[in-house]
């Protein structure tokens, strides 16, 4: 399956196998705050949720989840999203990473890595993201990108109105 690979970096699918690390990620405190609770508690749990989300995702429409591991020492850091999001128009890019691996630029240089494959070798366009409007560090980040904010939504479910962001040109 696809690998891409960065200076520092290697981002694989991510595999049942990956499920107790799935669930270390998905009960960080800062998940659950700008993500949500995905009520994944257990190694079960999140085998069911790699199942019937990633795993599902892969199968319908090629896109789905990364792990990102640095290149010098292979290890589970975090991951980073390619997928249809119910409630948006467009191929939705999202990541994630676990505390201790926050501040080193991985988050970029992944994000970066799957934008330009989304681009280039998928012929995705446009590409959006949503993040809570107080979770700056990733504004910050999808800014670096190159997306803007383009306007407030609220995802199927949802009770938060999220901010989406756009690589897709400014209308006038």
């Amino acid at each position: 399956m696809l690998l891409l690979e960065t200076p520092r970096l290697t981002l694989r699918p991510v595999a049942l196998a990956d499920a107790p690390f799935i669930r270390e990620l998905v009960n960080d405190p800062d998940f659950l705050r700008n993500v949500g609770d995905r009520g994944v508690r257990t190694v079960a749990d999140a085998e069911t949720y790699l199942r019937e989300g990633a795993l599902a995702s892969y199968a319908r429409s090629g896109l789905g989840l990364f792990v990102i591991e640095p290149r010098e020492r292979p290890a589970q850091v975090g991951v980073c999203s390619l997928v249809r999001r119910e409630g948006l128009a467009d191929v939705d890019i999202g990541y994630a990473l676990l505390p201790a691996h926050r501040g080193r630029g991985y988050a970029l240089e992944a994000t970066a890595a799957v934008l330009e494959h989304a681009r280039s070798t998928l012929g995705l366009a446009p590409i959006v993201a949503v993040t809570t409007p107080a979770n700056y560090p990733s504004i910050k980040l999808l800014r670096a990108l190159g997306l803007r904010f383009d306007r407030h939504v609220r995802l199927p479910g949802g009770d938060e109105a999220l901010a989406l962001y756009t690589d897709a040109p400014a209308q006038k």
